[in-house]
């Protein structure tokens, strides 16, 4: 069981690295906010339990490769997103900024 929950908190440490790149704030706050949940759960004893608490931390390592993107501001002053195929929905068509007359 110990080692399930070392590869789902590592799971969880690589997944805000990729989502939260070039992002030193969030990504010192979200491994604070990882370790800070594990911490308080670490006497849980019931293995039904555990598994739940596995299974969340899974969820939102799945949720932050796939559903989280950064925009970042450019020098024109908009945001740009620069999504991978891991995230949902990547091959949906991005509607041109063409202007309408």
């Amino acid at each position: 069981m110990r080692e399930e929950v070392i590869a789902v908190y590592r799971a969880l440490l690589r997944a805000r690295t990729k989502s939260f790149a070039g992002d030193a704030p969030m990504l010192t706050h979200s491994a604070k906010e990882i370790r800070s949940q594990f911490e308080q759960n670490r006497a849980v004893s019931s293995p039904t339990e555990i598994q739940k608490l596995l299974e969340q931390a899974r969820e939102t390592a799945d949720f932050l490769t796939t559903m989280v993107v950064q925009a970042r501001l450019t020098d024109r002053g908009t945001y740009e997103m620069k999504l991978d195929k891991h995230h949902e929905g990547a091959t949906l068509d991005v509607p041109s900024e063409e202007k309408i007359s």
